[in-house]
This record gives C-alpha cells, structure tokens and sequence, in this order.
C-alpha cells in the first residue's frame, strides 16, 4: 500500500485493524472502495475529454495540458482494467480450487 502518493487510488485503501469486520461490512467496504476507484477513473476521462474539446474548438489551452490530462486518464484506464483482470483472475483460481 502507497501512503506517500496523494489523490491515489492506492492511498484510499482499507487499512487493517484490529476489531474484527464482518463479512457485510468488509463487502461493504470493498464495494464502496470500488465505486470510489471507478469514479476518479470517470473523472478523469471527462477532465481529458473536456480539456480536448475546449483545445479543437480554440480556446486558451495550453497543449500540455491536454496532453497530460489524456495520459492521466488513459493511465488509470489501463491500471483498472489490469486490476479488473487480475480479480477476475484470482477468482477464476479460487474457483478451481478442490475443498
């Protein structure tokens, strides 16, 4: 887990305690953890979409901007679906798994 990194996904992740959690509320937590991370992803298309549109139709924005405004997004795009795979992944093993 990153603490050091600001406005991270990472940085919002559930930290381990000592009480113990039952299962509707770490199912809880996680669900609401999820929703936070695709939300910041969504955020940041729209930021990358909008500044896009403003630099096509010539207002003043700075070209760097935009551009680092569509890495960023396409970035946390690429991280959630390689973090999709991966709990689709894991589930896949599990299942798999003799009892």
């Amino acid at each position: 887990m990153i603490d050091s990194v600001k406005g991270n996904v990472l940085s919002t992740a559930i930290q381990p305690s000592s009480k113990a959690v039952k299962p509707a509320e770490a199912g809880q937590a996680f669900s609401q953890f999820l929703q936070e991370a695709i939300n910041k992803v969504n955020a940041e298309q729209v930021k990358s979409d909008m500044m896009t549109e403003k630099l096509v139709k010539g207002e003043n924005v700075d070209l760097h901007q935009v551009m680092i405004a569509s890495q960023k997004a396409s970035i946390s795009l690429q991280l959630a679906l390689e973090v999709r795979n991966k709990v689709i992944e894991s589930y896949q093993e599990v299942m798999r798994m003799q009892v």
